[in-house]
């Protein structure tokens, strides 16, 4: 595969690296971006990237809590400049709103919404603005008491990134300050015991390569990894992770001080997973050209 230099620019946005160590990781790796970034952290020459800073899709991530449930759905638009606009940002509300009586994506499709379903409806927004738009997921919180926070809403319940806590005990003004938590911090489940068994079995082996790399026995690796991957827990499960409001505490610290049990998240970003198109646009004006 050809080492272009967008692909070593996109490497080197995800982990920081040097040009060089960029282009010399996706050489070794046949031009693969994920096994360049453990390459390169192999080396000790990059942090862990997180994947979504390669993905991007535009739309709005719109939140609902009513009594003990909350929703968060995602609906996506070809561009930016559609999820400013005041019809788009009425349906998803709305569509937000009909998520509080469905269990899934699919039942959501089929929901009643002024007489039409919500597929009917979009169908009809995208005759109307004229651009593509698509329901893409959505996803459901109960407990005693649910929180919500939409980081930089556009409108109230609306934003590019929307979180739900759920709790048992405590109030809303702690799952409040623990969804910005999750906002901001990103954890990548909310114990060790929820934590992807492949997400933890990848660590564990990168680690393991980057500890080879110090030349030392295998014993002392063993006994290295432990730390390492204790480190690891602390920082993607969310009541292992420093609080942001009591970096002293934990978040479940927190909550036990608190009275409270976090007992379910969600953290819906617009765009997470999808690859987006780049267009080059210079090609695209020299093929122009004929």
């Amino acid at each position: 595969m050809a080492i272009t230099a967008k692909l070593v620019k996109e490497l080197r946005d995800l982990t920081g690296a040097g040009m060089m160590d960029a282009k010399k990781a996706l050489t070794e790796v046949e031009g693969e971006i994920e096994a360049a970034i453990d390459w390169l952290r192999t080396k000790g020459l990059a942090k862990a990237a997180k994947k979504s800073g390669r993905t991007a899709a535009e739309g709005l991530v719109g939140v609902k809590v009513e009594g003990g449930k909350g929703v968060a759905v995602e609906v996506n638009s070809e561009t930016d400049f559609v999820g400013k606009n005041a019809e788009f940002q009425e349906m998803v509300s709305a569509i937000t709103a009909a998520a509080l009586t469905v269990s899934d994506v699919e039942a959501l499709a089929g929901a009643d919404l002024n007489g039409q379903t919500v597929s009917e409806v979009l169908t009809a927004k995208i005759a109307t603005i004229g651009e593509n738009m698509s329901l893409r997921r959505m996803a459901a919180v109960e407990g005693d008491v649910v929180a919500s926070y939409v980081h930089n809403a556009v409108a109230p319940g609306l934003g590019k990134i929307g979180v739900l806590v759920a709790l048992k005990g405590g109030d809303e003004a702690f799952g409040k300050q623990v969804a910005m938590h999750i906002a901001a911090a990103n954890p990548a489940s909310l114990s060790e015991a929820d934590l992807d068994p492949s997400v933890v079995e990848h660590e564990k082996h990168v680690q393991m390569d980057i500890a080879r790399e110090s030349g030392k026995p295998e014993a002392v690796i063993e006994k290295m990894i432990v730390g390492r991957m204790k480190k690891f827990m602390a920082e993607v499960t969310l009541l292992g992770q420093s609080f942001v409001v009591n970096p002293d505490l934990t978040v479940g610290e927190a909550a036990k001080e608190a009275g409270a049990e976090v007992v379910a998240f969600v953290r819906m970003e617009v765009g997470e997973g999808i690859e987006k198109k780049q267009d080059d646009f210079a090609a695209e004006v020299a093929a122009m050209q004929g």
